[in-house]
């Protein structure tokens, strides 16, 4: 048989993004200080602005580890402190100084700011179960209306991809505001993807108003994550 009659084959190969798209990595930050009734979070701008517990920032050494010998165009930080705190280690190994994006803060909690929405959700209230049924923040008292929270992330997400287009970016922020990226990615429900661990990564590539999403609450990186020996 001549060469020229030899089948063409079509192999499966490995994806690869689109010319132009952005990898946007999102990484929760790690675990937050515990809620007390008797000792209300700091305040930024309305919002709930607790440090990092001791496991949290173990969780941000672990991520700079993780991320440490990847190559990144830019780091972004939101205006709440959890997020600096947990981007601190790898901009330290990267040499990099993260840039604050206010738009990618967490969703504005309203009346339950402060850490009642974690005593509200753990006691099991009323308006907690309406919230998690109707998959809608602004059930709560005062919070941010749902609508606007969704377009404030998808315009800060399609600008930050742009400033960065066929680059690499790791933004550190928040459950809600991740669970809200992979949602409006997907066309899923509002909270679908909620909640991601504390110092997971997840990832989207981005091209224009097109989103895929290549992984989602990647955690293999945490200690805690590791299979239990057997025994």
């Amino acid at each position: 048989m001549d060469e020229r009659d030899e089948p063409v084959e079509y192999r499966q190969t490995r994806y690869k993004a689109p010319d132009g798209a952005t990898e946007v990595l999102l990484i929760r930050h790690g675990a937050s200080a515990p809620a007390r009734a008797d000792a209300p979070f700091p305040m930024v701008d309305g919002q709930g602005d607790p440090e990092l517990a001791p496991e949290g920032r173990e969780q941000a050494e672990q991520v700079g580890e993780r991320l440490g010998g990847e190559k990144f165009d830019a780091l972004y930080v939101t205006t709440l402190r959890r997020t600096h705190e947990t981007a601190a280690p790898l901009a330290r190994r990267l040499g990099m100084e993260p840039v604050v994006e206010p738009g990618l803060r967490e969703v504005h909690l309203g009346e339950w700011e402060g850490g009642a929405f974690r005593r509200k959700v753990g006691e099991n209230d009323a308006t907690a179960q309406r919230m998690f049924a109707e998959e809608r923040w602004d059930v709560i008292p005062g919070a941010e209306n749902s609508e606007a929270f969704a377009a404030r992330v998808e315009e800060a997400l399609t600008r930050l991809a742009a400033a960065h287009a066929g680059g690499r970016i790791a933004v550190f922020s928040h459950g809600g505001v991740i669970a809200q990226a992979l949602a409006a990615a997907t066309g899923s429900r509002p909270f679908a993807f909620l909640a991601p661990d504390n110092g997971s990564i997840s990832r989207l590539v981005r091209l224009g108003g097109l989103a895929q999403i290549r992984g989602f609450n990647d955690v293999s990186h945490l200690d805690w994550s590791a299979p239990a020996p057997l025994t």
